[in-house]
């Protein structure tokens, strides 16, 4: 069963199975990384067609007796400062990552922390205020390579003030995390409060919706 040590002391924690201690999925691990990226794609990169151009209502020259080809336009794309063929328009990049598909891959991504001890509590109500040279100390003595991924509860907001000015973390929500950013830590942080809700986004099964006869 894996466990998990806390930040500036204290007894390991045993960490939930379910959620720690699964085998790691490759493929949806890496189905899930990809939606979510692609989710963070504005997609509003466009180009301008022959109709959006400014100019060319006039035809250039008369379509015979000038010995030069025929022309209609001279916001033709053949033309320069004429419209774009086949360009980008706006669009969305949205892929669609099915719920229970979802929570095992954040189980595989929790397990990766889980079974190397790359995982760490954190008291976030001990932090009556914002203090970021507590907070680098008590990183520097984990002996686990950055960078690191703190996650927090809604209402610890001390602890997330002190660790976010550090340059190695990046602090979330814990409702807001995704199996990327999970990925692409080296450690992870976890808040006594966060890490319930944690657990329980991992593991709650999902409810099948009835089909009516």
């Amino acid at each position: 069963m894996p466990d998990a040590i806390r930040l500036g002391g204290g007894a390991a924690v045993k960490l939930d199975p379910e959620a720690f201690d699964q085998r790691f999925n490759m493929p949806l691990v890496h189905e899930t990384v990809l939606a979510e990226l692609a989710a963070l794609r504005q997609g509003t990169h466009a180009t301008k067609t022959r109709g959006m151009v400014s100019g060319g209502g006039a035809k250039p020259w008369r379509q015979k007796g000038t010995g030069r080809a025929r022309a209609g336009s001279s916001r033709s794309p053949i033309w320069k400062g004429g419209g774009t063929v086949f360009g980008p328009q706006p669009h969305h990049y949205t892929v669609k990552v099915n719920r229970k598909a979802r929570r095992a891959a954040l189980r595989s991504a929790l397990s990766v922390h889980g079974q190397r001890g790359s995982v760490a509590l954190l008291d976030g109500s001990s932090w009556s205020e914002p203090a970021t040279k507590r907070a680098a100390a008590e990183l520097a003595a984990w002996d686990v390579k950055g960078p690191y991924l703190l996650l927090v509860g809604v209402e610890e907001t001390n602890a997330a003030l002190s660790f976010r000015n550090l340059q190695s973390v990046v602090v979330k929500s814990v409702g807001t995390a995704g199996v990327a950013d999970i990925m692409r830590a080296g450690g992870l942080i976890v808040s006594d409060a966060a890490l319930e809700l944690l657990s329980e986004r991992a593991t709650r099964p999902v409810r099948s919706e009835a089909v009516a006869a």
